[in-house]
């Protein structure tokens, strides 16, 4: 089918695909998988791809130390708890938890995972029982779900013992995950910036994927502006020192959970960096095929590299006596055969693998049953790159165009687009609901008299003027957009009287730790909002 030549010598049209993700898992599978097998890719670099890997939804990693809030910012964004979900400022996420949606709740563990054909995770089982018995899957119903996974990790720790006590290569594994995944989510604390000696080997392990990371600076409330500034100046400094990228990473800067904050000077920054960091998460969907494309492209172009030297490695073999001694001698001399390579092919030295690893991994491995260049492999990958991938760019654009709407939706994304909180406002609620005593009531006196300090215009208050007063709450915005889409039950971006109530109350309802109804109850519904069938 993938032949680019008929039989009898004539050019065959070019191949066409369905959708994107189709496209590509036929040409892995027909022109890219063939290299990579005859030039043992998979014992050096990376596992083959299965067919989840190019259908699965896109994945956001979070990584960072114990108690910077990887676990919190999870539930933050979802709204909801998950299955096995545990918060303390001990370490208390021990596990990898890959959190997904379905229909039912429950735990799947690591074992039945990694056999799971429509589960991206079949090739961790090459990590041994060490890691799948820290590795399980948090199964759920929720909104955020339907468009994304998150990958929750353990609290990275400091300290040799640590390092050892895991039982499994944890950079190693971070370093799989970050090929597969999306975005990858640095969290720090901002009370703690020490980056221990693990925590530095796993950012450099993730060093190749600079494009998917961003760091949040967590907590940021805890601590007055003078000092967010001198804690956001180490954090970049220390980033500096690991992260050799000519570009500054993106940080942001915020409280990212669901309670008041507690110091509230910096409030209109973590509006702002929220915004940006959501959209930006929203936005993963839509970039999922581009994203895989890139990543393919990648690991196109290293599977060449790949190829070149293993095949220099063979050819300076010899046929009989003193493969031993001929190996190490090569082994030692790699940097030469990619000099070599690099200059016969005219690669970037970019483009090739990190020596001091290659060197590691040749040590193990038999030299006699290496292969040299088949040019029809080769051509069938310089084929996929030149014309197949161009292709498929086109097919790219026009699922984009036909889906332009298709992000991240639920959970704390609605909060940032509802009322004077975010972008536009929220619909009115109340619809068919029957006459109860107003729960309200009890308390709208205090609110009538600060809802007439705010000076109202023909009986309502504006969003910027209620939003002046709610903001005193020192709650999240996205909480507060919530809020406000469930009082404003007119829908007209401004509070009445009852309504400028109804918002107080929830406020209050908040901050004595309940969730927020999804939809406003019976007995929340404004009595001059209720409809008379």
């Amino acid at each position: 089918m993938f032949s680019w030549a008929s039989r009898d010598g004539r050019r065959k049209e070019p191949e066409l695909f369905s959708t994107v993700s189709d496209g590509m898992r036929r040409l892995y599978h027909a022109k890219l998988l063939p290299l990579e097998d005859a030039h043992r890719f998979h014992d050096f670099h990376s596992p083959a791809l299965e067919d989840a890997d190019f259908d699965n939804k896109p994945m956001v990693l979070l990584v960072g130390q114990y108690s910077t809030g990887k676990t919190t910012f999870i539930r933050h964004l979802m709204e909801q708890d998950f299955p096995g979900m545990r918060i303390g400022p001990e370490p208390t996420t021990d596990s990898f938890i890959a959190v997904m949606h379905a229909e039912q709740e429950g735990l799947v563990p690591g074992n039945a995972l990694v056999v799971d054909p429509k589960k991206p995770f079949r090739k961790l089982n090459a990590f041994g029982n060490a890691f799948l018995n820290r590795f399980i899957c948090a199964q759920m119903p929720n909104a955020v779900l339907e468009s994304i996974s998150i990958i929750d990790t353990p609290g990275i720790l400091s300290g040799e013992k640590q390092r050892i006590s895991r039982g499994y290569d944890f950079a190693a594994v971070l370093e799989w995950f970050a090929e597969r995944v999306d975005r990858i989510i640095l969290l720090f604390d901002a009370h703690k910036l020490d980056i221990s000696d693990e925590f530095s080997e796993v950012i450099k392990a993730l060093k190749n994927y600079e494009d998917k990371m961003r760091v949040v600076l967590n907590k940021s409330d805890q601590i007055g502006t003078q000092q967010l500034m001198r804690v956001y100046g180490a954090l970049m400094w220390s980033l500096g020192k690991i992260v050799n990228t000519p570009e500054v990473i993106r940080v942001y800067i915020g409280s990212f959970w669901a309670q008041p904050l507690l110091v509230a000077d910096n409030r209109k920054l973590f509006e702002a960096e929220e915004q940006d960091l959501f959209r930006d998460i929203q936005n993963l969907p839509r970039n999922a095929a581009l994203r895989k494309l890139n990543d393919l492209i990648k690991r196109a172009r290293l599977a060449k590299v790949h190829a070149y030297i293993i095949s220099a490695l063979k050819k300076e073999m010899p046929n009989m006596f003193g493969k031993e001694s001929k190996k190490k001698e090569l082994i030692a001399n790699l940097g030469e055969i990619y000099a070599m390579v690099e200059k016969e092919y005219q690669i970037s030295p970019g483009d090739f693998p990190k020596l001091s690893k290659m060197q590691e991994i040749l040590a193990i491995q038999d030299f006699s049953k290496f292969q040299t260049i088949k040019p029809k492999l080769m051509e069938a990958v310089e084929d996929m790159l030149t014309n197949d991938i161009a292709r498929l760019m086109v097919l790219v654009r026009q699922e984009e165009a036909a889906t332009p709407s298709q992000t991240v939706q639920g959970g704390a994304f609605e909060g940032t687009k509802n009322g004077p909180f975010g972008h536009g406002y929220g619909e009115g609620a109340g619809a068919g609901i029957d006459e109860l005593e107003w729960i309200v009531a009890r308390d709208k006196p205090s609110y009538d008299e600060i809802f007439f300090m705010l000076s109202p215009i023909n009986g309502k208050v504006s969003g910027a003027m209620a939003k002046k007063e709610m903001i005193k709450s020192k709650l999240p915005n996205t909480i507060l957009g919530k809020i406000w889409k469930l009082a404003d039950v007119d829908g007209d971006g401004y509070l009445d009287i009852e309504e400028f109530a109804l918002a107080n109350h929830l406020i209050k309802v908040k901050l004595e730790g309940h969730d927020l109804p999804a939809d406003l109850p019976h007995h929340l519904v404004p009595p001059s909002k209720i409809k008379h069938e």
